[in-house]
């Protein structure tokens, strides 16, 4: 017996994810009115799932919501708000405040720092739990510095290792 395919991982087409893209923007634009916080939202499609990013150089009040623990919420609540809207299940991304950006970051730090620890002769380096967006940036770096990743464990015990090829 073979299994079904994943919907989450059925190609969307650009109208779709365009569609998620304003429903998504429709609900940060509500929200963000609500909490009285400025921010200019910007919409993209980006690797097969639309990308909201909320920037704002005049009101700093944004940097409050750009907690990555925060912006994780927030994408949860945007992808159920998109999904309400659509009927479809939701992929986004949201960053705020380029929380996305100094992610990546921390995450290369994290690849090159496993990539020091098997230099000094360890046969594997394992990285922290993280969200699938995450282990998935995780992988791309990885592949960016000649090195091999995989995932382990289930739910959010689920994390990457690193080793070479």
């Amino acid at each position: 017996m073979t299994d079904a395919p994943d919907v989450a991982d059925a190609p969307v087409s650009l109208e779709s994810l365009e569609q998620e893209g304003d429903a998504a923007a429709d609900f940060l634009e509500g929200l963000l009115d609500i909490a009285d916080i400025g921010g200019d939202l910007d919409l993209d499609v980006r690797n097969g799932r639309a990308y909201v990013s909320v920037q704002s150089v005049e009101d700093t009040s944004l940097d409050r919501l750009s907690d990555p623990d925060t912006v994780a919420a927030l994408q949860e609540l945007t992808r159920l708000a998109v999904q309400n809207r659509t009927g479809h299940f939701s992929r986004l991304i949201l960053d705020i405040a380029g929380s996305r950006d100094a992610r990546r970051r921390e995450l290369e730090l994290l690849v090159d720092r496993a990539a020091e620890r098997l230099e000094d002769g360890a046969s594997q380096a394992s990285l922290p739990a993280m969200s699938s967006y995450e282990r998935k940036l995780v992988h791309d770096i990885a592949a960016d510095r000649g090195l091999v990743s995989e995932s382990y464990g289930e739910g959010p015990q689920r994390h990457t290792v690193i080793r070479r090829p």
